[in-house]
Parts: structure tokens; C-alpha cells; sequence
């Protein structure tokens, strides 16, 4: 090691490098993915009156699992990005003349890895759930609560897939007037609801219409004949036809990690092998990132030095990840079908790294003027 150089600072100035591009390329992408994947949200926010802020507050709770998903890629693009700007820029060459060998060269960006590794296990494990449960509850309340936005006056307004309302007026109140409610929810037996007047009520188990001085008219299914029904006052739940798939609870994305490997509600087969691969998913996810990382040093420290910097091996580590990233989620799906293949999620999460980092390391070690 040459007098007057300093490891330390090497490693500090790499990894800072390689932190800030990290924090970049990060925010950038999950803006991205924020930005194509909320616009399937703006819909209901421009036509039907909801706030901003629940546009904002729903979106954002997909957030967390754009970051799980992303960073280890994101690690592997700035540590490629980094390191072969500094070997086109010869501090590399720099860097082993004084006598640093290729681990010691590695070190920022294992160290980077390694703590994109912990921070990967605290989102799959703590924050992806919680915020994926809290969309989800979220998203049943609006959908839940949204019929109240919708109603507007003169305009048949299909509630659900099931229950059209038309309302002549609407008062600032809540209160209506003029209803005409089609209720198709029994298919066997469809109703239209007549009410001169009524009150929209927002309550817990969602938005509900109190009519006033009505009728329900319906044709009876054996006769064929119609059949008339006066009333004074009634009730018309107008969330109740969605209820039932918003309560889904099979969605293994949003179950913590203890209840993937031991579910507390029924489960067919087929969900169980589902929630077993995604628990081993959660927990090998994060060490691609050491593995991506560990390829993308071999691709730039594992050649030669060349004048107009080489190219041919950055590129082939992006092939080789983005190779892997499919084998990833085809290893998941043939886990599912089969829980013998359950260890290839691991295979395919470690060994490219132990590959790389044998190929990289190990013939060096014993390499004259390395330190």
C-alpha cells in the first residue's frame, strides 16, 4: 500500500457515490411506478368527487411495495453504473495500482448490498402487510362509502353491477327527491323501488338510502304476474352487493409473515400452497439483492481495463439479471403447483451470488500484489 493512501476514504468515497445514485434511481423509478400505477385511480377522483387527499392517502400505501420490489434492481443498476464510470475513468486502475485488491475494491457495494438486504426483510416482512392490509381496508371503505359521491341528479347511476339509482333532486343535505331504485341483486327476482322522497345516510356498513312514501313493484317468478307493495318508510343498502368480494381475505400479499406458514382462516389447497410460496418468497427476495450485486462487480472488475471502456460485459450482466428476474417469478409460479420445487426460490436468490462472487474472488486470492 503506497504512503499517504487511505482505504477508508476509498470506501467512503465509493459508497457514497453509490448511496446518493441508489437514493436517485430509487425515487425516480417508484415515482414512475406510483405515477402508471395511480392512474387507475384518477378516474373516480375526477368524476365522482372524491378529496385529493384520499387519492393521495390510498396511492401512498401501495408505496412500500414498489420500494420491496425495485431496490434490489435499482442496487444492481447503480452499482453497474458506478463502478464502470470509475473503471472508464481509470480510478480503478488508480485503486490497484496502490494495492487494493478486488474485495478490497468490492467493499462499498457488498456494504451497500448488505444493507439493502435488511432494509428489503423489514419492508417484506413488517411494512409491505401492514400497508397492503391498510389499502385494502381503505379501498373497501370508498368503495363502500362512494355510492354517497355518486348520485347526482337526472342521471340513471349504476351503483354497482347490480343496483341502478335515479334521484330527480338532491339537496345539500343528503336528502332526495324523486327516486327510482333497480335492484337486480336477487337475480331471480329483480325490483324497482319507487319512493317520492328519501335521506342518504352515510353509516359503518356503508352508504344507505331511507325512503319515504314508495312502492316496490316486481314480477313474481311462478306467475309471471306483477306484484305492487306500498310502505311509508324503508331501507336500501346500497353497498351491500360489493361487501362480499371486498371481505376477501385469500390475498396472501397482505397476510403477515407468521400467518403465511400458519393461516387462521379456510383455505383451499391450492391458497395454501399460494401463501406458502409467498412467505418463501418474502424471505429469499432480499438476498437478490447481494446476488445482483455480486454480478454486477464481476462485469466490471472481473475484465480487463480498456481504453474506450468496455461495454460488452455491463451488458451482459443486465441480460443475466433480467434473465434472472424472470426464472425468479417462473420458480414461483411452479412452486405453487408444486411445493417439492419450494428450495429453487432459494436457489435462484443465492446461487447466482455464489457463482459471481466464486468467479470474481477466489482465483485472486492468491495473486501476487494483492492486499
Amino acid at each position: 500500500m503506497r504512503p499517504g493512501f487511505s482505504v477508508k476514504r476509498v470506501d467512503r468515497y465509493i459508497l457514497s457515490q453509490l448511496f446518493l445514485a441508489l437514493v436517485l434511481v430509487t425515487v425516480g423509478l417508484v415515482a414512475l411506478i406510483w405515477l402508471t400505477q395511480s392512474l387507475r385511480f384518477i378516474q373516480i377522483i375526477v368524476n365522482h368527487g372524491l378529496s385529493p387527499v384520499a387519492f393521495f392517502k390510498l396511492t401512498a400505501l401501495l408505496v412500500p411495495g414498489f420500494v420491496a420490489t425495485i431496490l434490489p434492481i435499482t442496487c444492481f443498476i447503480v452499482v453497474v453504473f458506478v463502478y464502470a464510470r470509475l473503471s472508464g475513468d481509470r480510478e480503478i486502475t488508480v485503486m490497484r495500482s496502490a494495492g487494493m485488491s478486488d474485495l478490497a475494491l468490492a467493499r462499498p457495494a457488498i456494504a451497500l448490498a448488505l444493507l439493502v438486504v435488511l432494509f428489503c426483510y423489514g419492508l417484506n416482512i413488517l411494512l409491505v402487510p401492514t400497508s397492503l392490509s391498510m389499502f385494502r381496508s381503505y379501498q373497501f371503505e370508498i368503495r363502500n362509502q362512494i355510492a354517497a359521491f355518486l348520485l347526482e341528479p337526472g342521471v340513471f347511476t349504476p351503483v354497482s353491477d347490480d343496483v341502478t339509482v335515479y334521484v330527480q333532486s338532491r339537496g345539500t343535505d343528503n336528502s332526495l327527491q324523486g327516486i327510482i331504485i333497480q335492484d337486480a341483486r336477487q337475480p331471480r327476482d329483480p325490483s324497482t323501488i319507487l319512493a317520492s322522497s328519501g335521506q342518504l345516510v352515510v353509516t359503518a356498513d356503508g352508504p344507505m338510502v331511507l325512503l319515504e312514501d314508495g312502492s316496490r313493484e316486481q314480477v313474481n317468478p311462478k306467475s309471471g304476474r306483477l306484484e305492487y307493495l306500498t310502505f311509508q318508510r324503508n331501507i336500501i343498502n346500497l353497498a351491500g352487493s360489493s361487501r362480499t368480494e371486498a371481505m376477501d381475505m385469500t390475498d396472501s400479499a397482505a397476510a403477515p409473515l407468521p400467518d403465511l406458514f400458519h393461516p387462521n382462516i379456510p383455505l383451499t389447497q391450492a391458497e395454501q400452497s399460494k401463501w406458502l410460496v409467498e412467505a418463501h418468497r418474502r424471505l429469499s427476495a432480499p438476498l437478490t439483492a447481494l446476488s445482483f450485486t455480486l454480478i454486477a462487480l464481476f462485469a466490471i472488475l472481473g475484465g480487463r481495463f480498456r481504453r474506450h471502456g468496455g461495454v460488452l460485459r455491463p451488458v451482459g450482466a443486465v441480460i443475466t439479471v433480467t434473465l434472472l428476474v424472470a426464472v425468479g417469478l417462473g420458480v414461483n409460479n411452479f412452486a405453487a403447483r408444486s411445493l417439492h420445487l419450494l428450495p429453487l426460490i432459494w436457489v435462484a436468490a443465492i446461487a447466482p451470488g455464489l457463482v459471481a462472487g466464486f468467479l470474481l474472488f477466489l482465483p485472486r486470492r492468491l495473486a501476487p500484489g494483492r492486499a
